[in-house]
């Protein structure tokens, strides 16, 4: 399953900055746009694993 975020930047004095649309608090940089996409990737996946431990589970739920 692909989860597709919005990302919102624009180019700083020196690097491109960003941040997600759906998640505010993930901002970060990059010396590239594709830097910077990667960045915003990483920095969701740790803010949404950040208290997971190794050994997890999942199911999916139906909302």
């Amino acid at each position: 399953m692909e989860y597709r975020l919005t990302m919102v930047y624009w180019k700083g004095e020196q690097f491109w900055v960003g941040k997600l649309l759906e998640h505010p608090e993930v901002m970060t940089q990059g010396a590239t746009l594709e830097e910077l996409e990667e960045n915003l990737k990483d920095a969701y996946r740790m803010m949404v694993m950040e208290d997971v431990p190794a050994h997890y589970q999942t199911k999916a739920i139906a909302l």
